[in-house]
């Protein structure tokens, strides 16, 4: 048995934040509130001046392994989330084999669990082989374990396709999440169309090429009532689509990845390739809208969008850079960045980075409340630091945000009651 004294309590979920104690264990959370006493021979944290809150649900990260395990590890990524506060990471299928089969989504869940420092859950492909072709069948993915259905970092451009699978999937409730972007609009393009694009001489992806399958997508949620979520939106036109739907009572939500909330189109400038994500990096106005809409509860969930590279595929000219960074371990110091600087509220960073990613998922994790997993971070939110992707712990060092001052600081890392990150080690 282990506690955390003198502490601050933050569970969004419980509508807690006080100072106490919490009591745990490997079997979950025992005790926590102001009032409640610790055993004299208990092992005891001391979280004076500390922060404690639900462990990071990391909803979209992209792992190499296997078929990639140059890029990066079920190991590695573990690392680099225990050091990010994040305890859970939900993994995309787009690896080599592709997750679209029970057999896979078994190995790969049992594989987490003998190598992976946190908990990771697999999402499944929509399709076979992400192909966009073949529906899967999602009663048998769902059953090996897999939390919802997507198809990574590929759109499903077949609508008929989507309609299936939409259907399919609210026979039994299950997750939509798709990249919702249309690959004929993006065509050559490798960064946000605009004046920028033509003076650095690049081929620019139009902002409809985003809200075009977002349209789309929700006249279908409305023909199937099927629950759908867009994995990253990336400016002010597609969230007020989502806006709309939501005032429909659609059951739509969507994210956005830390580094758009961080960084704008002018992050490119130099042809930084590290800078070179998709979807595409947008003007400050659309960064701005960003922010506003995590504050006000429009974009529900923040995500790392880790998707490490090799540095043979980063130190290339910007059209041939592969897209994507690393983003799992600074996910929690880019959010706490947003609440120091532009006053987002703590509570609506870990809603979205924490409670609203459990609850969309069915995870039991996500909250401080009795009988939970004792899935919990120590956080100092003042602590700055400088992101140096040379001390980070994944395999890649695409860090889209190296260099950048950021403020908020895991000091421990507890998944199932047990300690798999300190500052200290």
């Amino acid at each position: 048995m282990r506690a955390i004294s003198n502490t601050r309590l933050f569970d969004p979920a419980s509508n807690l934040d006080e100072i106490g104690n919490i009591l745990f264990n490997e079997e979950g959370i025992i005790a926590c509130g102001k009032d409640i006493p610790l055993p004299q021979d208990v092992t005891t944290i001391d979280g004076t001046g500390l922060v404690t809150t639900p462990g990071l649900v990391d909803m979209q990260v992209f792992i190499g392994e296997p078929g990639g395990e140059y890029r990066e590890t079920l190991a590695t990524a573990s690392q680099a989330a225990a050091a990010g506060g994040v305890t859970t990471m939900i993994m995309m299928p787009d690896t080599q084999p592709v997750i679209d089969d029970a057999a896979l989504v078994d190995y790969i869940s049992r594989r987490a669990r003998g190598t992976a420092l946190v908990n990771v859950h697999p999402m499944a492909g929509i399709t076979k082989g992400l192909d966009g072709v073949m529906m899967n069948e999602f009663g048998l993915l769902h059953e090996a374990g897999a939390v919802a259905f997507t198809d990574g970092s590929r759109s499903v451009m077949n609508a008929r396709i989507m309609q299936k699978a939409m259907s399919y999937a609210a026979n039994f409730n299950a997750l939509i999440m798709h990249h919702a972007i249309d690959t004929n609009l993006v065509g050559e393009g490798v960064m946000n169309e605009g004046e920028l694009a033509i003076r650095l001489g690049l081929s620019g992806i139009p902002v409809i090429a985003e809200t075009i399958m977002i349209e789309r997508d929700i006249r279908l949620v409305e023909a199937t009532g099927a629950r759908y979520h867009i994995a990253q939106i990336s400016s002010r036109k597609s969230i007020d689509i989502v806006r709309q739907a939501k005032d429909k009572g659609l059951p739509v939500t969507c994210g956005v990845s830390s580094n758009h909330l961080m960084l704008n189109q002018n992050d490119v400038e130099n042809y930084r390739t590290f800078a070179k994500l998709m979807p595409p990096l947008r003007t400050e106005e659309d960064r701005q809208a960003l922010i506003e809409a995590i504050a006000d509860g429009t974009i529900d969930v923040i995500v790392s969008g880790h998707n490490p590279q090799g540095e043979d595929a980063k130190r290339r000219p910007f059209g041939e850079a592969e897209f994507g960074s690393i983003g799992v371990e600074t996910l929690l110091a880019a959010g706490l960045t947003l609440h120091h600087e532009v006053k987002v509220p703590l509570t609506r960073l870990i809603e979205a980075m924490s409670t609203t990613p459990s609850r969309l998922l069915g995870l039991s994790a996500g909250t401080l409340s009795i009988g939970h997993p004792a899935d919990l971070i120590l956080i100092d939110i003042d602590a700055p630091w400088i992101v140096d992707a040379d001390n980070l712990h994944s395999r890649s060092r695409n860090a889209a945000i190296e260099g950048r001052k950021v403020q908020g600081k895991v000091t421990e890392t507890i998944v199932s009651g047990k300690t798999v990150f300190s500052n200290n080690d």
